[in-house]
């Protein structure tokens, strides 16, 4: 892979690259919606890349060019500010370097990668995460890893206006083959859990469906959730989050509660308590329980948490029947997007064949798969 992107950031710049590095997207096997909640999540980076080669160029001037894309644009150093599609997170990581007192000079850059669009598993912040671990490694700036997440969460703030959690990047850059990361979202925090089960893939599947009540229903969930605690608040005053509340102190209270912020209260609760248990279920190599955790973590999201959809729910009911599926549920923010399984190796090309097949008569529509499992994060490959 090196030799092929020197050769083509040569005929394209016409010389060679002094530094390749890639960075990955990620999946979180489960833990959804805690991240505001002040709770924990559980992401592990995958097999699938971003890769960013990079040259310094005496025009002061920075050219970038996407291999998929096939798109070539220059920027000027003097003058960094949001634009529209992918570059936006290039210029947005170089503005956080500034902010920083980083000097930037000219810059040929080379970006291309296999991380589908819009499958959840976060090409953006491997994007963010690839150029910043190049640009740090390069220049020698000593950044940390977290330092560069942190960078690569603002870019999403503030260049592509979505108001993100650091999990993504947190993800791409710390991942570790064999092992998922317990990141506890308040303190940041976190643990490697071994996840090395070589018989096993992890296979997402795209219900196909776009996020489009994603943006207004999350805000209205988190909204539910702070109500629910200013409520809670007034009997146990340490409580500032529903990371601190406890499923019988809800219990107690629950006649005070709107029906709906106790269902979403009730979802949080008992996730960040199957994310915990299925901690311990992983250190212990039991992968039967903890994909019973996942299929039950679908069933809250579904009905308490209600931002699933017919799709996902149909996907993840027919992956509950198939032998040799341990555990499936919806993945991300919900209302669309792909469902993730956890497949017996032998068994993942017939899944994905009777998986699309049933859909495609339910629906109308074919569900790309992806295959997967996990990996390192961040690294140079070349430079």
């Amino acid at each position: 892979m090196v030799s092929q992107i020197r050769t083509q950031f040569e005929r394209l710049f016409e010389k060679q690259p002094v530094l390749v590095a890639a960075a990955p997207g990620r999946v979180n096997l489960i833990g959804e919606h805690t991240d505001y909640n002040q709770g924990f999540v559980l992401p592990g980076a995958v097999g699938k890349r971003i890769y960013v080669a990079l040259a310094p160029n005496t025009s002061g001037v920075l050219n970038v060019y996407a291999n998929q894309y096939r798109e070539r644009f220059s920027f000027s150093l003097n003058d960094i500010h949001p634009v529209k599609g992918w570059p936006t997170y290039l210029l947005g990581m170089i503005h956080q370097f500034t902010e920083k007192g980083k000097h930037i000079g000219g810059m040929d850059i080379w970006v291309d990668g296999d991380v589908p669009l819009g499958a959840g598993m976060s090409s953006s912040a491997a994007l963010c995460s690839a150029f910043g671990f190049a640009m740090n490694e390069y220049l020698g700036w000593g950044m940390t890893r977290l330092e560069l997440a942190l960078a690569g969460q603002k870019t999403e703030h503030q260049f592509a206006g979505v108001k993100c959690g650091i999990m993504d990047q947190f993800a791409s850059l710390h991942g570790r083959s064999g092992h998922v990361i317990k990141l506890d979202c308040r303190s940041l925090d976190y643990e490697y859990i071994p996840f090395d089960f070589p018989h096993y893939k992890i296979v997402l599947i795209n219900t196909m469906v776009s996020h489009s009540l994603a943006g207004s229903e999350y805000n209205l969930r988190r909204a539910q959730c702070e109500e629910g605690v200013a409520i809670l608040k007034k009997h146990y005053p340490s409580v500032s989050s529903l990371r601190d509340v406890g499923i019988d102190q809800l219990e107690r209270n629950s006649d005070e509660l709107p029906q709906k912020v106790y269902q979403r209260c009730h979802f949080i609760i008992q996730e960040n308590n199957r994310l915990l248990e299925g901690c311990r279920l992983l250190e212990k190599g039991d992968l039967r329980s903890f994909g019973a955790l996942m299929f039950a973590a679908h069933e809250g999201l579904s009905s308490e948490y209600e931002v699933s959809c017919p799709e996902s729910d149909y996907l993840v009911g027919r992956a509950r029947t198939f032998e040799g599926v341990m555990g499936a549920r919806q993945m991300g923010g919900g209302f669309g997007g792909c469902t993730i399984n956890i497949v017996k190796d032998d068994q993942v090309e017939r899944f994905i064949r009777c998986i699309q097949e049933a859909y495609l008569r339910e629906f109308g529509k074919n569900p790309e798969a992806y295959i997967t499992e996990i990996e390192d994060g961040a690294k140079i490959l070349s430079g």
